[in-house]
C-alpha cells in the first residue's frame, strides 16, 4: 500500500536551505516501502527526466575524503570515465548500498546532495546549467526539493562538468 508523505514534512535538506536562505519548493509523492526510480518520480511528479536529478556518490582509489557525489539527470547514467575526469581520480567506483548510510547519512532513494553527514566533493552535471530549476531528493524518499542549480552548487561547493555521455562525459 502507498504511504502518502505530510504536506507539511521539513527534512533535514529544507531545514539547511531555509538557513542558507535559498529559494525552494518542495514536491511530495506517494510511495511505498521501497524507492522507486528517478524516471518514475518524474513521471509522478509530472516533470521532464532532464530536471530531475539523482544522488550518486562514489568512492576513489587516492582520496583522501575517500568518496565524491555525483549529481546527474535521472534518466542519465554516470560517466565513469568522465566522473574520475572531473574529480581528479585515475577511477572511480560506485560505492555499494549498504555502506551509503552510514557515510551519508542517507538511504538508497533519498540521498540528497544537500545534507550529508561529511561535506564530500560534489559534481553536478553540465546539463543542469540549461534548467532554471532542478529537482534532487528532499533526503526522504517521497520528498523532492526544486531549487536553482547555481545556488545548489554554491551550498554544497559543488563544480559543474560533464558527467554523462548526453553532456559531453
Amino acid at each position: 500500500m502507498a504511504k502518502k508523505s505530510a504536506k507539511n514534512e521539513k527534512t533535514n535538506v529544507c531545514r539547511l536551505l531555509d538557513q542558507a536562505g535559498i529559494p525552494y519548493e518542495t514536491h511530495f509523492y506517494p510511495h511505498g516501502d521501497e524507492a522507486v526510480d528517478g524516471t518514475t518520480v518524474a513521471t509522478i511528479l509530472n516533470q521532464p527526466t532532464e530536471r530531475v536529478f539523482k544522488t550518486l556518490v562514489t568512492r576513489g582509489p587516492t582520496s583522501k575524503s575517500g568518496c565524491f557525489v555525483f549529481v546527474i539527470p535521472v534518466a542519465a547514467e554516470l560517466d565513469l570515465k568522465a566522473a574520475a575526469r572531473a574529480a581528479g581520480q585515475k577511477s572511480i567506483e560506485m560505492l555499494h548500498v549498504n555502506e551509503l548510510l552510514g557515510l551519508t547519512g542517507y538511504i538508497r532513494g533519498g540521498c540528497s546532495p544537500v545534507g550529508m553527514k561529511k561535506l564530500f566533493p560534489t559534481f553536478i552535471d553540465q546539463s543542469a546549467l540549461d534548467q532554471p530549476t532542478i529537482m534532487v531528493s528532499g533526503g526522504k524518499i517521497g520528498i523532492q526539493v526544486e531549487l536553482s542549480p547555481t545556488e545548489l552548487a554554491g551550498l554544497v561547493k559543488a563544480q559543474f562538468a560533464p558527467l554523462t555521455a548526453a553532456s559531453g562525459g
